[in-house]
């Protein structure tokens, strides 16, 4: 963990992401003179490039962020910049019907949304950044001109689908495989330069009186300009999907067009001295604030409980495994971007207290969503007709918050994370996610995919996260942005597909009941269950299971397994790629840590 203070002098920030490259571009635009927004947005274009299988320029990403206590405006507020984009004009139920499908496709074309990555790292930059495009976007560049080394997982995940790429998606065998149809060498420098040559049009198109003016441009030229036309004519291309056929999408440059990130404050939770904020109910935010909220009347969540051996107990575990189960069927019944999804009331005393009366000594297979206000829930019918079906035998479980990916591309995981604090006091928290190499074919004139995010819909009319054109699906993505009376002071986020919250509640009862710093809370034996149903296709679910990493111990193990969790043993360290900042409100000093699972994260700071 890296600790400074912003009085010393050469002191600028810290930096923490899922990747070494991403967080060294980061500090170096914080060396350079940017502030947290700037490096926020170079290490999160960074991350584009070097992380191609978890997220890229096709994705989207939500950002919580607050400007420094002593700015003039907006000052220690938080803020959620959502760059989630929304369902095309033409994706409507019918038309999937119509297609004789009920879920919507985790690959292809089908399941693309607007994408928004771009639009709101842009945003950010020009918001509240005071360098120009060129001076964050440059590592990017170089990286995928010049060439980085390629991740061991990025090579397994193009190894995994290099039979799809050169069966079904040829321009995507064109990026990723060698002109012999060999799979790229892990560690051995790899370049997209079409990838580079799409971000040089984007700095040529950048021209303006003003840094605002310029990045307004680059704005236009990605969602009115060459990229949207780019997207438009090849979505009318038919290519395979995880449905068994080949299928054009509904984008169109006319969706690019008609969007824009929005900002939207967030949802927060008043928990023992702290104030947590998270997205909306159309991100799982929420339901790491319910499981708090369940966990705050516990006794084995009580202040000095669950850590006395400095790590997590039986009592802890099981509690807060419980607690999720509940949080997470509520998520299945409640959550969406809709102005009807109750989020107010799911968070009311009296609510919180009757779901709390439902956590028991043993472990729940059920799925059991609440009545917030007395209104009777509704479960999708997929989920009440196929609640009890487990996952295929032989598919792996996503570790260290990779994608489980099969043969067609099919992804169970994703994401990215980078968290940066500045001298100043400004935070931001960011969870960039689709867009994924292995999930959609690559666009040949812009060398990237789009994203996937839409197979998180219900092709059900009536629920809250029923498909609708305009509409943001309800994702997974979930970055988290803490403060201590008042004051903005830690900013931490993971990977993980529906695990992220899960990891981050791990993490937070280190450090809050642990009493454990932000390296050593990371570092910190993890757990999830998968007891409700998967945002991803084929949307499955494991009743009673629960995923802790060996290093838990043999005693706490066997005790969940008595108390009815089916418990799977996972490698000592291998869930969770969690990185966290902050800056102490009292003293002003900074602190960072980053995951050593996949020996990748990476902290810094000067």
């Amino acid at each position: 963990m890296f600790t400074t203070r912003p009085e010393l002098a050469g002191t600028f920030g810290m930096v923490a992401s899922t990747h070494w490259l991403a967080s060294a571009a980061g500090m170096a635009t914080l060396e350079a003179g940017g502030n947290a927004f700037d490096a926020a947005v170079a290490a999160g274009l960074t991350l584009q490039v070097v992380e191609p299988h978890l997220n890229g320029p096709g994705g989207e990403v939500p950002i919580l962020f607050a400007r420094s206590p002593r700015a003039a405006s907006g000052a220690g507020e938080p803020v959620v910049l959502s760059g989630q984009g929304t369902a095309p004009a033409g994706a409507t139920i019918e038309a999937y019907n119509h297609l004789g499908l009920d879920l919507v496709p985790g690959t292809g074309l089908l399941a693309a949304t607007v994408p928004g990555a771009m639009g709101a790292w842009l945003t950010l930059l020009r918001d509240h950044g005071t360098l120009p495009l060129d001076a964050v976007l440059r590592f990017a560049i170089e990286y995928a001109e010049h060439g980085h080394p390629l991740l061991p997982r990025v090579a397994a995940t193009v190894a995994s689908v290099s039979a799809h790429f050169r069966s079904h998606w040829p321009t995507s065998a064109a990026t990723w495989l060698a002109a012999d149809g060999a799979v790229p060498t892990a560690g051995r420098l790899f370049r997209n330069p079409v990838l580079a040559s799409t971000y040089r049009r984007l700095l040529d198109a950048a021209r303006g009186p003003s840094r605002e003016a310029q990045i307004d441009a680059a704005l236009t030229a990605w969602y009115q300009g060459f990229v949207a036309e780019a997207i438009d004519e090849f979505s009318r291309s038919a290519v395979m999907d995880d449905s068994g056929r080949a299928h054009s999408g509904f984008l169109t440059g006319a969706d690019l067009a008609g969007w824009r990130p929005t900002y939207e404050p967030p949802v927060t939770l008043d928990w023992r001295g702290w104030t947590l904020a998270k997205a909306g109910p159309w991100s799982q935010g929420p339901a790491l604030l319910q499981a708090l909220a369940m966990l705050d009347g516990v006794p084995a969540a009580g202040p000095g409980a669950g850590y006395a051996s400095g790590t997590a107990d039986a009592n802890l575990v099981h509690v807060s495994a419980e607690a999720v189960k509940l949080a997470m069927a509520d998520r299945e019944a409640w959550y969406g971007d809709t102005a009807e999804a109750p989020v107010d009331d799911l968070l009311l005393p009296d609510y919180t207290a009757q779901r709390r009366a439902l956590i028991g000594d043993r472990a729940s297979t059920e799925l059991r969503p609440g009545s917030p206000g007395g209104r009777p829930p509704r479960l999708p019918r997929f989920v009440t007709e196929t609640s009890g079906r487990e996952r295929p035998s032989g598919r792996a479980l996503a570790g260290v918050g990779e994608p489980t990916v099969d043969t067609r591309g099919t992804t169970r995981g994703d994401t990215v994370h980078v968290d940066v604090v500045d001298r100043w006091g400004n935070i931001v928290s960011a969870t960039p996610s689709g867009g994924w190499l292995q999930s959609s074919p690559t666009i040949p004139s812009l060398g990237f995919a789009l994203g996937t995010r839409a197979q998180m819909f219900w092709l059900e009319p009536g629920l809250p996260n029923s498909l609708a054109p305009g509409k943001r699906p309800r994702t997974t993505l979930t970055p988290s942005l803490a403060l201590r009376g008042g004051v903005p002071t830690m900013a931490f986020g993971t990977p993980g597909g529906d695990q992220q919250e899960q990891w981050q509640l791990c993490f937070w009862l280190a450090h809050t009941l642990g009493g454990l710093d932000l390296q050593a809370a990371i570092d910190a034996p993890a757990w999830h269950t998968t007891s409700f149903p998967s945002s991803f296709y084929p949307r499955e679910m494991t009743p009673g299971e629960l995923v802790v990493e060996s290093r838990l111990g043999e005693d706490v193990i066997a005790e969940l397994r008595r108390r009815g969790h089916q418990v799977s043993v996972s490698d000592a360290w291998s869930l969770g790629r969690m990185s966290a900042v902050s800056i102490d409100p009292e003293t002003g000093v900074l602190r960072a840590g980053a995951n050593p699972r996949g020996m990748q994260g990476y902290a810094v700071g000067r």
